[in-house]
């Protein structure tokens, strides 16, 4: 069964222009709404979904870019000793009959928005951000790039080909990915409008995004994504064991493989997750009585509704526990509150993307915790639902989404 949570009544994705006598013109839109594709046949032969419009564009070759970051300096140590502090991204783009994207000066009608997936596990875990990710990269550069999007893989610092140190989600971080989403909209082929997507980790990047204040990123889709570090592990005046270990012990060891970039792990927030963590796991609390800002600095939702102008869909699993889903409740409603158009697409899945029919999030998931919903849960229409968000809040096209929780 699915319940659609109306946010606004008088939103429609099929609604159009309102007529001379006040009635509201009705037209064809490409995608039925929500309750209307049980009918509709989707491809469910791969391991992700696939959009059912096939686009006009072929896909150009990878490209490899380095963007300086000079808001890095030698207080933040590591690559600020230096000046040379940068992070790397791979970047797919159309192919427009007609247009030539390498000039400085671009027509119009040739320009793309595009979309980033953000992360540390590029070359740390996964592929390199030069290679499609089954992550969620391939599904993206497969879905999109012929829509007319470009798409970026980015590696965070510390992780991939970018250097200076892993952050962990700290204001360092966060210059890094406001300087990757600035630079790909603002370059002569861009239409000036970036989204940022991912799950996990990637998922709390587009968050950090939108609280770095980029004129650029039109819009975000944190999926099981983090609203803050703290927020996630400590609670109740009690956190979870992990929370200790997770900046130096899990993911700093990303920026560690055994070259002279190594010394650059030497970094103000690096160093303070050795007693973060751990003192924040004795006293239960974010050490702002000590004066310590580290906890504090993880904390993106509330800069993000204060600075963020831009669009917000949240996806998350009801059975993530993981990351658990009080980082989308009560954040939802308080996106809202605050003036901005949200959309919700939740369900029975766990740690996991809302079309994945694998051990991770679906099947895996035992009876009395969601697994009496599968298969039905997975969302094989996934990939025409954010078609018609991105091609609306990127690319000023199509009908507006009905902005509601789906359930």
């Amino acid at each position: 069964m699915l319940i659609l949570v109306l946010i606004s009544p008088t939103l429609s994705g099929c609604s159009g222009p309102v007529s001379e006598n006040g009635s509201v013109q009705q037209y064809e839109h490409w995608l039925p709404a929500v309750e209307e594709r049980s009918g509709m046949e989707y491809r469910n032969d791969d391991v992700f979904s696939r959009v059912s419009i096939n686009g006009t564009f072929d896909t150009g070759e990878v490209q490899s870019i380095f963007v300086p970051v000079p808001s890095i300096s030698a207080s933040d140590g590591g690559a600020g000793f230096t000046g040379g502090a940068e992070v790397h991204l791979g970047l797919w783009l159309p192919q427009k009959e007609g247009c030539d994207l390498t000039l400085f000066e671009v027509l119009e009608e040739c320009k793309v928005p595009v979309i980033a997936e953000i992360g540390p596990y590029y070359d740390d875990g996964d592929v390199d951000a030069l290679t499609p990710a089954n992550r969620l990269g391939r599904f993206l550069i497969e879905n999109y790039v012929q829509h007319g999007y470009g798409v970026a893989q980015v590696s965070v610092f510390g992780t991939g080909q970018s250097n200076h140190c892993m952050d962990l989600m700290g204001h360092d971080e966060q210059a890094g990915i406001k300087a990757a989403v600035d630079w790909l909209g603002s370059q002569p082929w861009s239409n000036g409008r970036v989204g940022a997507i991912g799950k996990s980790y990637d998922g709390s990047t587009p968050w950090n995004a939108a609280a770095s204040g980029s004129d650029y990123l039109a819009t975000i889709v944190p999926m099981s994504g983090l609203i803050g570090v703290h927020d996630l592990m400590w609670r109740n005046g009690s956190m979870e064991a992990r929370g200790a270990i997770m900046h130096n012990g899990v993911y700093g060891s990303f920026g560690l493989d055994g070259d002279s970039g190594d010394i650059e792990n030497a970094c103000e927030g690096y160093v303070e997750g050795y007693y973060a963590g751990p003192a924040a796991y004795l006293t239960g609390d974010n050490l702002a009585w000590t004066g310590s800002d580290y906890w504090e600095e993880r904390h993106f939702l509330s800069r993000a509704l204060e600075i963020y102008n831009g669009s917000i869909y949240i996806i998350h699993g009801l059975q993530d526990w993981n990351v658990d889903p009080h980082m989308a409740f009560p954040a939802h409603q308080m996106s809202i509150d605050a003036g901005f158009d949200v959309k919700g697409l939740y369900g029975q899945w766990a740690h996991d993307y809302p079309d994945r029919d694998g051990d991770a999030g679906h099947a895996s998931l035992s009876s009395g915790r969601g697994g009496e919903a599968y298969p039905y849960t997975l969302r094989w229409d996934w990939a025409d639902d954010m078609l018609e968000w991105f091609d609306f809040y990127l690319m000023n096209k199509g009908p507006k989404p009905r902005l509601v929780a789906e359930v």
